[in-house]
């Protein structure tokens, strides 16, 4: 059987034609004769597929045919058969290689360009044979085409207009035909800001000679601005430009200025009129000093007075791609080295970094909504969000660092990243996507040669322009993905960069470096309130000095980060922790990163460091915890299951239990840096910390019980035969732990049926040393003391009691005080069986029906009483006293725990541990009146606020408010006090507690 043999229009579907009955008629055009005859070859001489490989294959042979027709309408010099020109066509399209490559590429990428080589077919050398252009050799390519002698009869913009084009033809087959098109984006953006000079050169000279004679008397300079200053333009945009004039020798400026603006007038007049050739595309001055209210030309000194007195923050931004274009090169350098200091000095105006923000939102705004999600250029994620980002960050630390004052966008980026401004990989995927977003830009405006940021819309756009950067299945789908997925990284590094906090404050500040003087440092360190400025001119040399990537991190951390310690009570103390942690962490690359990039971490880290020894301390042990600044979740305190979960993880990693306890402790400090850095930076507030310390503490001693549990488990060779719970007591029950506290506790077990009582004694006991010991003995991480001093009989009583032991001897043998306590009293760690069957001893004794008798109230105030007059340490003052002075934390604790004991058996939220639910319960309840719980309430805050705040501030307990005035200020700060308020601390607490006094003497001693 004959195999079927596909038509030639099935060949040309399969091979990318969208129209193949049209494809196959054009074919058979008899321009093509000898070229593609007979069709049964048309497939085997590789022009076909060449055609297939174009962005639009029927594009480009419906040009392939326009171009053959318009050279053989060329007549042939006598005596020839056949046009020269149209033979060498066929020749070079006969042929497999670049020649023909770079032909096809350009009769399927632009209809503009076609319908230019359609009237001047002559010009497909110049795609063929294109060379990589240089900037010179186009400058003399365009004034000569220009010349009179090089324009022949045509008109100076026609000659003009078709030379750009020309040159044009050979910038855009190299581009189509590149391996790579995206890789070499800059490269073809440069060669068309090469060109663009070169035109503006040219027009330059037609200007000149329109003028005519006297057009000498002045010295005009063309400054690039945007694109074409930063050698980054497209096919088709404005050329944005500034005139500069400067007189010729012996001419004034006002006959200079006359002059300098009627040859502007004249270029921009050649560039931008319409003629039979078309035009170039528009020269816009209006970025010029007062816009298009403004003169045309001014000289160097009126544009420097300019910028000096009345430039807004916009205007410095745009001078960043001040370059010269054309005209006069010294009046031109002469230009750039007035105006560049001013740019660079730009960002210390007020409100620079938000001025700069706020434009970027006004252009984003502007967008049509109907545009907004086509836009490449000034949409969310699109061109303008990298533009905008980069020169930003070059404005803001292109002050000191001049490797960074870069007109060009992707060189600006590249040395951002090298420079440490800007992380590497942040960096990289920010110039790729760059790269893809223009290279989709340039691809659209080739088509019809016309000025578009918009993405498409219809199938046949789409596919043309997948296929243009080397998509092939399902070219129109993938180019949507490809340019979304490019500009979801563009929006979400552009509001990381854009928006890091670090650029507003280091905007405001001035860095220390080599440009001071030793003395001068220190007298700028001194300035900003460091006691010590000679130290820590020590610290930051150590910190600064070298090549490294890390060194130069740090030169652009350090101004803003000694801003924000000098904002702290002890800037000194925050920048020496400041260098321990930073030479512990910095050859870690997340650190350094971390404060550049992730939000408020490095303002963060300077309050912690600042404002705490306590965490200073912490830090030394565990630099890594830092990380915890870098995320906003990571500051929200970890509940009791989540730190069960990773201490169990942990602990289950090691063999012997010290070991195991150890990795607890590990984890406990490092979240006690958690609640620490989220409580230094006004996250939580005083019952937050409280229950955030308590939550970690009941986590440590559950698994650190299961640790030894398991121990001595295996020690016996078996079950431990004894259940235990941990009955938390004080400050531990209560949920209100301090940074200090001792977890105070009960511990209680009972017996497996059929073990002895004493072996489940003894192993109870043997487990509750080991923990003790474990969790309480010096090591590199924090102790946490366990108190059993409330267990029944205090010191003189066992150190675990059975639960048989217990219940008798609250129901023989318990005092007042005893009962007392047991208002505090919860399960924190155990047997959850066991935990059950305690409460229900406990409840009923401290939740009496008919409250407490008359000798039990007198009793609890003696015992009040004896606190007061014998508890409080020698040399304490009973008015400042946190916890028991006159009206302190014992005086509110006092008062409502025997509401509690006269009416918890009635009112049932008194029926709880926390002191703060209990007085609110009490309000209520109409027990105490609003204020005096408002009073209560108050001084319990302060007070505890004050006790955690002085552990932090000075990395030890202080049980008084604060006299030094030093460490007022420190601990003032840490309650919410502003800088310089601690004075008023003392005077405050005393207020608070005297009527807190005045309620409690009401209250407690009330009948």
């Amino acid at each position: 059987m004959t195999p079927r043999v596909s038509s030639p229009g099935a060949q040309l579907a399969r091979l990318g034609f969208a129209d193949p009955e049209r494809s196959e008629r054009l074919l058979r055009e008899p321009v093509l004769a000898g070229l593609l005859d007979p069709m049964d070859e048309v497939f085997e001489d590789g022009l076909v597929e060449a055609l297939s490989r174009a962005a639009e294959p029927d594009l480009a042979l419906l040009g392939l045919v326009r171009v053959l027709e318009a050279l053989r309408d060329i007549p042939s010099s006598p005596g020839e058969a056949e046009d020269v020109e149209r033979r060498e066509v066929v020749a070079t399209l006969r042929r497999r290689g670049p020649a023909r490559d770079r032909l096809v590429a350009v009769l399927g990428g632009s209809t503009a360009l076609v319908d230019h080589l359609a009237h001047h077919p002559e010009h497909w050398r110049d795609v063929s044979e294109a060379e990589p252009p240089t900037a010179e050799g186009l400058r003399q390519a365009l004034l000569e085409a220009v010349s009179p002698a090089g324009r022949g009869d045509r008109s100076p913009y026609d000659a003009l207009r078709v030379a750009y084009r020309r040159r044009l033809l050979a910038v855009t087959a190299l581009d189509l035909t590149s391996p790579d098109p995206v890789a070499a984006l800059p490269t073809v953006a440069e060669w068309l800001a090469w060109l663009a000079e070169a035109a503006l050169e040219a027009a330059l000279a037609i200007s000149r000679e329109e003028y005519g004679d006297g057009h000498a008397d002045c010295r005009l300079a063309v400054i690039g601005m945007g694109k074409t200053g930063g050698g980054e333009l497209n096919y088709v945009s404005d050329v944005d430009v500034v005139f500069v004039v400067e007189p010729a020798d012996g001419v004034g400026e006002e006959r200079a200025v006359q002059v300098g603006a009627a040859l502007a007038a004249g270029l921009v007049r050649a560039c931008s009129a319409v003629t039979a050739e078309g035009t170039l595309w528009p020269v816009d001055a209006a970025l010029r000093p007062e816009g298009k209210q403004g003169p045309l030309v001014r000289t160097v000194a009126s544009h420097r007075a300019y910028y000096e007195r009345w430039a807004k923050t916009w205007e410095f931004q745009a001078l960043l791609k001040a370059y010269p274009s054309a005209g006069d090169r010294e009046v031109a350098r002469r230009y750039l080295d007035a105006i560049r200091p001013l740019v660079w000095e730009a960002s210390a105006r007020p409100n620079f970094v938000e001025d700069v923000r706020a434009m970027r939102r006004r252009v984003e705004e502007h967008v049509p909504k109907a545009e907004a999600e086509r836009q490449l250029k000034l949409g969310r994620g699109g061109l303008r969000d990298v533009e905008f980002a980069v020169q930003l960050l070059q404005l803001v630390h292109g002050r000191t660092d001049p490797s960074l004052r870069s007109a060009t966008t992707l060189e600006a980026l590249s040395s951002l990243a090298k420079g440490g401004y800007v992380g590497r990989d942040d960096a990289a995927t920010l110039d790729e996507a760059y790269r893809v977003l223009r290279t989709l830009e340039h691809r659209i405006q080739l088509h019809h040669l016309r000025r578009t940021h918009l993405m498409p819309t219809s199938e046949t756009d789409l596919r043309r322009l997948g296929r243009s950067v080397g998509l092939r299945s399902d070219a129109a789908k993938g180019v949507v993905e490809l340019r979304a997925s490019r500009s979801r990284e563009v929006r979400r590094l552009h509001e990381r960069l854009f928006y890091r906090p670090l650029l507003a404050a280091a905007a405001r500040m001035r860095t220390v470096d080599g440009t001071l003087t030793p003395e001068q440092a220190r007298e700028r360190l001194n300035a900003l309130g460091f006691l010590d400025p000679a130290g820590a001119l020590r610290h930051i040399e150590a910190l600064t000095t070298g090549v490294s990537r890390r060194a130069a991190i740090q030169r652009a951390l350090l101004p803003v980060m000694l801003g924000w310690l000098a904002d702290e009570a002890d800037p000194d103390a925050g920048l020496l922790a400041f260098r321990r942690v930073s030479e512990d962490l910095g050859t870690i690359p997340w650190y350094l990163k971390m404060l550049r990039d992730e939000g408020r971490a490095a303002e963060r880290l300077a309050r912690v460091l600042g404002r705490s020894r306590y965490v200073a301390d912490l830090l030394a042990r565990s630099p890594e915890s830092v990380a915890i600044l870098g995320d906003d979740r990571g500051l929200v305190p970890r509940t009791v299951e989540q730190l069960g979960l990773t201490m169990r993880s942990a602990a289950g990693r090691k063999s012997e239990p010290d070991a195991a306890v150890l990795a607890v402790r590990g984890i406990r400090r490092h979240e006690l840096l958690r609640i620490a850095f989220a409580h230094l930076n006004g996250l939580l507030d005083v019952e937050q910390v409280g229950h955030a310390l308590t939550d970690l503490a009941e986590a440590t001693l559950q698994v650190s019980l299961e640790a030894v549990v398991r121990h001595v488990e295996d020690k016996v060779g078996g079950p431990l035969g004894t259940d235990l719970v941990v009955i938390g007591m004080g400050s531990l029950g209560g949920r209100g732990m301090g940074y200090a506290s001792d977890a105070d506790v009960v511990v209680v077990h009972r017996a497996h049926e059929g073990v002895a009582d004493e072996d489940a004694q003894a192993r109870a006991l043997h487990v509750v040393q080991d923990l003790r010991r474990y969790l309480g003995e010096a090591g590199p991480d924090p102790a946490l003391g366990v108190d059993a001093d409330l267990r029944p009989e205090g010191k003189a009583g066992p150190l675990v009691r059975s639960l048989a032991s217990y219940e008798a001897y609250f129901h023989r043998w318990a005092q007042t005080w005893e009962l007392q306590a047991l208002l505090r009293a919860r399960p924190v760690a155990g047997d959850p069986d066991l935990a059950r069957d305690v409460l229900a001893v406990i409840d009923p004794l401290r939740h009496r029906a008919d409250g407490v008798s008359a000798a039990q109230v007198r009793d609890i105030r003696l015992m009040k009483a004896r606190v007061e007059a014998e508890r409080l340490p020698r040399g304490a003052d009973r008015r400042t006293h946190l916890k028991l002075g006159l009206g302190g934390i014992t005086d509110v604790e006092w008062t409502v725990q025997l509401l509690q004991l006269r009416h918890a058996g009635r009112v049932e939220g008194l029926r709880t541990t926390d002191t703060v639910e209990a007085l609110e319960a009490a309000r209520g309840a109409g027990l105490l009146t609003p204020a005096a719980a408002d009073d209560l309430r108050a001084a319990w805050e302060l007070a505890t606020g004050l006790r955690r705040a002085s552990v932090l501030w000075r990395g030890r307990p202080v049980e008084s408010v604060p006299s030094d005035l030093r460490d007022a200020d420190g601990v003032g700060r840490i309650v919410g006090r502003g800088a310089g308020e601690g004075t008023t601390l003392e005077d405050d607490y005393l207020r608070a507690a005297r009527r807190c006094r005045t309620v409690m003497e009401q209250s407690f001693y009330a009948d």
